[in-house]
């Protein structure tokens, strides 16, 4: 069955923008509708992540993440398929693209919006460089080999299996890739800490610290927005003040600055995750 998905999603990439993003709508509300169980996380998340929001604020909202989370996977339809210089009209790579001249060591802080590939893609295609990426593969192998060739379509990247461990991320790095790395997520708790997350205890990976230490490289934020037009990638300024020698201060660190970028645009962060799913000793789970 998933051949056949992937055969409608690359069918559908054909069509012009807006009947693709018009595609997302119907497919999202879908979504909302008929997936209760996902549902029910979002609304979860959004309710630890931000009481202050009024009930109907919050199932407006939860609306609209099924919606972009469909739109942003039709869209790879276009991303991976579509010729080269429509990709390009359609994802914009803006910001301080000065923090990724050269050769200097960079780990590109990536947080889980909803056209993460998208802002790979960017980089890919449109920056002289080989970048790094740590690859998790899928249990079907028709949805892996595709997502796979999808990531791998421009710039011959390093995609770097999960299960390979630290050290050939840290010698690609070393040799002036810069690494995409998304520590946003509730991953193996036996590798996590339990740091602030708008205000909940939430088991973080401490990778962006300890690669920009064992890679000697700077932090360059990259956030990506769906917009009509196809996606606004932005690349932010290359913090100043990370890492430090304190692991825990700089995982809390990390957090604090993804909720800013979060609630300039909380539709469009990936809340589909159980992002609280693992809890400190004795605190149950939300779910």
């Amino acid at each position: 069955m998933r051949n056949w998905i992937v055969k409608l999603i690359v069918a559908q990439g054909r069509l012009p923008l807006p009947m693709v993003r018009a595609l997302g709508v119907a497919l999202g509300v879908a979504l909302y509708l008929l997936v209760g169980s996902r549902r029910r996380v979002v609304q979860t998340n959004l309710t630890l992540c931000f009481p202050h929001w009024s009930r109907s604020q919050r199932q407006r909202v939860v609306r609209e993440v099924f919606v972009v989370f469909a739109q942003a996977w039709l869209d790879r339809g276009w991303l991976w398929h579509a010729p080269p210089a429509v990709v390009q009209s359609r994802v914009r790579l803006t910001g301080a693209l000065d923090a990724l001249e050269g050769n200097e060591p960079v780990v590109l802080f990536a947080p889980h919006f909803m056209g993460l590939d998208a802002a790979w893609t960017a980089l890919t295609q449109q920056i002289p460089r080989r970048f790094a990426t740590i690859y998790s593969p899928q249990l079907n192998p028709a949805m892996d080999a595709w997502i796979l060739g999808g990531r791998q379509r421009f710039g011959e990247p390093e995609l770097v299996a999960r299960l390979a461990g630290v050290k050939p991320i840290v010698a690609a790095m070393r040799k002036g890739e810069p690494l995409y790395l998304l520590p946003d997520m509730n991953f193996d708790p036996r590798e996590s800490l339990f740091v602030p997350f708008f205000g909940v205890s939430a088991a973080t990976v401490p990778s962006l610290s300890r690669f920009a230490k064992l890679g000697r490289a700077k932090v360059v934020p990259i956030v990506t927005r769906l917009v009509p037009q196809g996606y606004e990638v932005e690349v932010h300024p290359a913090w100043t003040d990370f890492p430090s020698e304190d692991l825990e201060a700089d995982t809390a660190l990390m957090n604090r600055r993804l909720e800013d970028y979060i609630r300039a645009m909380p539709a469009q962060y990936y809340w589909v995750h159980k992002r609280f799913k693992d809890r400190p000793a004795g605190e149950a789970a939300p779910y």
